[in-house]
């Protein structure tokens, strides 16, 4: 195949749900972009967020949705806050090739106008595990979330652990839209993009403060390699509702940012929004927990289990959560 055939104009027609790797050769950079709609939506409108909280919880799941879409096994990757802020836990799970859920735990009590993401999360840290299978070991890397958004978290990350020069753009909002009665939905979007350049020494960073420095002490600096320089000057005009818009395709996007250069993109890996839980998942789960624990579960004559990521609600009968006669409770005593 020549060069000359695989020139072609972008495509106009939007896909979502799905994530665009690109390759902008000249500036030797690479990266994903996603479109997220119905998964997004599907995921978020279950639990019936506030909002702030659905917009948080959507930048989690756009963010793991980049990150994890590189997995080349049948694995999981899985994104975790834990903080001291208004949503105290996000959780994203990302199965291998392309399932998606997520939930977070808040305190409405503590939402208040005009929150952003950044205060919302507040202090803690934000966990990516990579989950190969039984046989496998685990990796998982930590970042500390010190007031900043997940954007911030997401630099950070690889600035310490991977040393990739790297830009991440999350965007998330609501779509509102008329016909019968008022209607919205979640819509999402997000950009990652590295330097990747053959000759290593052109990706270098200057060295990480080892937070011990006499005061005074001159921070370690280096020169900015022109082709990085440029995009990121490029990846900095990026607008959120590009991002989010349902009209503007991952193709004809990538193509503002980069016709002068040129881009080359790669075949799309769809997502979709589905739970692995199930009645028999959730009653091998009851069988994990002590006698004494199964009959405290009983109300009304039955076991309730709700389920956090996607709200499906399994009940039990007492026998068949593994409940012991109250006579049989009392002669263990």
């Amino acid at each position: 195949m020549t060069l000359e055939s695989q020139i072609r104009a972008p495509s106009a027609t939007p896909v979502d749900d799905a994530v665009l790797p690109f390759e902008v050769g000249a500036l030797d950079v690479r990266g994903r972009l996603a479109k997220m709609g119905p998964a997004l939506d599907e995921i978020l409108t279950k639990h019936d967020y506030p909002a702030p909280v659905g917009k948080l919880l959507g930048e989690a799941i756009v963010l793991t949705t980049l990150l994890a879409s590189t997995l080349k096994f049948d694995g999981r990757f899985i994104l975790q806050t834990k903080t001291d802020g208004p949503v105290s836990m996000i959780v994203v799970d990302f199965q291998a090739p392309n399932r998606l859920r997520a939930y977070a735990r808040f305190d409405a009590s503590r939402l208040k106008s005009g929150q952003d993401s950044a205060a919302l999360l507040g202090h803690g840290h934000l966990a990516m595990t990579i989950d190969q299978g039984a046989e496998m070991s685990r990796y998982q890397g930590l970042v500390a979330l010190e007031g900043g958004n997940l954007e911030d978290a997401a630099h950070e990350y690889f600035l310490r652990s991977e040393q990739i020069p790297t830009r991440v753009r999350l965007a998330v909002g609501e779509e509102f839209r008329s016909g019968d009665g008022p209607k919205h939905r979640w819509r999402g979007g997000g950009m990652l993009m590295q330097f990747l350049p053959k000759a290593p020494e052109r990706a270098r960073q200057p060295d990480l403060h080892p937070g011990d420095a006499p005061e005074g002490a001159v921070k370690h600096a280096l020169p900015e390699d022109d082709a990085w320089a440029e995009s990121r000057s490029l990846f900095g005009t990026i607008e959120d509702v590009e991002l989010i818009d349902p009209d503007l395709s991952g193709e004809r996007l990538l193509f503002r940012l980069f016709h002068e250069r040129g881009v080359r993109v790669f075949p799309t890996q769809a997502v979709r929004a589905q739970c692995s839980c199930s009645r028999d998942a959730v009653a091998g789960m009851l069988k994990s927990f002590t006698p004494q624990d199964r009959a405290d579960m009983v109300e009304n004559g039955k076991v309730v289990v709700t389920c956090e990521f996607c709200s499906s609600v399994y009940e039990f009968t007492p026998d068949e959560a593994g409940v012991e006669p109250v006579s049989q409770q009392g002669a263990v005593d």
